[in-house]
This record gives structure tokens, C-alpha cells and sequence, in this order.
């Protein structure tokens, strides 16, 4: 139950990610990269502390980031149809 508690925390932040990415998208490319870094550490200080392990924390911030990558690569795709 932690994992999923962490899995869908970690996704909330991804999506405010990108919302953030979206309100700034006139910004350089070097301040969007510092700012990916800000919501990863926040994701994984978010994972360990309700898991408490490191490698689990990890293994679910990477999982959480490929499944929201994955969802926002399909709805991308799916507008320009």
C-alpha cells in the first residue's frame, strides 16, 4: 500500500511539472532542466519518506516518471490527429 500511496503522490507531482513547464514555456531550456531536477528531488523526498527505502524509492520514482512520460508522449500524439 506504500508503494501505491508513493506511485500516485509521484504522479501528482509529474502532472504539476507540468503545468509549471506549461506556464513558463518561454523560458530557456536551462531553467526547464533545473526545475525537472527541483520535481525529482521532491519525488523522491516525497517516496522515501512514506516508503523508507531507498531502492524501492527509486525503483517507483523511476517507474512513476516512465508511466507519466509514457501517458503524456500518447496524448500528445493522440491531439495532432
Amino acid at each position: 500500500m506504500k508503494v501505491y500511496t508513493a506511485l500516485l503522490l509521484q504522479l501528482i507531482i509529474w502532472s504539476g511539472y507540468t503545468f509549471i513547464e506549461w506556464l513558463s514555456k518561454y523560458d530557456q531550456l536551462v531553467y526547464k532542466v533545473i526545475m525537472f531536477f527541483v520535481f525529482f528531488y521532491l519525488a523522491i523526498n516525497i517516496g522515501n519518506w512514506i516508503i523508507k527505502s531507498a531502492k524501492k524509492t527509486f525503483f517507483v520514482t523511476i517507474m512513476s516518471l516512465s508511466l507519466y512520460g509514457s501517458f503524456h508522449l500518447a496524448m500528445s500524439y493522440l491531439s495532432q490527429w
